[in-house]
């Protein structure tokens, strides 16, 4: 899981295997697999090094089919 933060300063954690996809528009906007969207303070590079970060700590680099 990684943190991110919503507009309104609320901090949460997110699954990073059920993003969709991310958006920079001005603010990160992140859809769910689920379909639902989640706005963050961080930008899109902040929440993509989470991620990074997260995929070594799991060790699922290499793991990619």
């Amino acid at each position: 899981m990684i943190k991110v933060t919503q507009l309104n300063g609320k901090e949460f954690f997110v699954n990073p295997h059920q993003i969709e996809s991310m958006e920079a528009v001005p603010d990160t906007v992140l859809t769910m697999l689920s379909g639902k969207r989640l706005i963050l303070r961080e930008t899109a590079d902040v929440v993509i090094d989470r991620i990074v970060e997260y995929r070594r700590l799991i060790g699922s680099f290499g793991n990619e089919e």
